[in-house]
């Protein structure tokens, strides 16, 4: 058996398969514009008065900046840590272009370059705001990503984990499933932008979720401690968590359980000092070929902790 066969065995979960369990949409660039129809002239981020309608606009803008220096879709791009929502915004417009973020947590850059083959790396002392007023505020994409393509590569584990579109809105919806998130609920989220726990919880989920960005009333509050979830990393401990505690999981996409409770569509089972899993988060699989070799099999994807 090939290793994608490997890989789509330990994504599928029962006789659900991933492609029976449709998101509500295709892509993250989807994602932003279906979003933005929905709810269009609403404030989405408080602080700036930023509406929905806003923010696509500088969605937009950024993308046709990204096509400006020579940018193709299906190219990697590394992604720098921003002020927010700089980075959020960054990121969707990386989507909308039809590109690939790469994610370095704390790896040396030119390792990441030479790993991901990413041709440009944005400044992270970049003002996107005052480099993006200039460009037009329609874009027309020359390729839509779809599901199953690859739209985040992270190295939080020192190794490349990639990930699909499907991968990000299906935990993505399974997390607002299961912390039952209602739309315009005030919502707070201060993690960094440089892991896929980012991604997820602070870049998409409230957006998905027709949440609203706001930093000094939320009613809703997602971080390390002190909130209403917390993250924990330690997946050994899975038993010891509260009702409130969400495991990280990067090769689960971003989270995979909330208390000791898996995600819906996901299954997993520690055994000593190992992590099986199956379901519809788990990623598309390592840049290393040897890696998922090694660590697909049975029809699961079998991780140490």
């Amino acid at each position: 058996m090939n290793i994608k066969s490997k890989i789509y065995n330990a994504q599928c979960i029962g006789n659900v398969e991933p492609i029976e369990y449709m998101t509500p949409y295709p892509s993250m660039r989807s994602l932003i514009e279906g979003q933005t129809i929905k709810f269009s002239d609403q404030i989405i981020i408080k602080e700036l008065k930023i509406t929905n309608q806003d923010f696509y606009k500088f969605v937009n803008q950024t993308s046709n900046w990204l096509e400006s220096l020579d940018i193709k879709p299906r190219e990697r791009i590394i992604l720098p840590v921003l002020q927010f929502p700089q980075s959020e915004i960054l990121l969707y417009g990386i989507w909308n272009l039809g590109a690939i973020a790469v994610i370095t947590s704390d790896i040396d850059i030119d390792i990441i370059k030479k790993q991901s083959k990413a041709k440009y790396i944005i400044d992270s002392d970049l003002n996107l705001f005052y480099e993006i007023k200039k460009y037009p505020e329609l874009h027309n994409p020359k390729y839509k990503p779809i599901l199953y393509d690859e739209a985040i590569l992270s190295f939080e584990k020192d190794y490349g984990i990639r990930l699909s579109h499907y991968n990000l809105l299906i935990n993505v919806t399974s997390i607002k499933k299961a912390l039952k998130l209602k739309s315009r609920t005030r919502f707070k989220c201060n993690l960094s932008p440089a892991t896929t726990s980012w991604v997820v919880l602070q870049a998409i989920l409230p957006i998905y979720s027709g949440c609203i960005y706001d930093h000094t009333t939320p009613e809703f509050t997602i971080g390390i401690s002190n909130n209403h979830y917390n993250l924990r990393n330690d997946i050994k401990n899975i038993q010891n968590f509260s009702k409130t505690d969400m495991a990280i999981c990067t090769e689960n996409t971003a989270i995979l359980s909330v208390g000791k409770n898996p995600l819906h569509l996901t299954d997993f089972e520690i055994t000593g000092k190992k992590l099986r899993l199956k379901g519809h988060s788990v990623m598309m699989g390592y840049l290393d070929n040897y890696l998922n070799e090694k660590s697909f099999k049975k029809n699961s994807l079998y991780i140490d902790i």
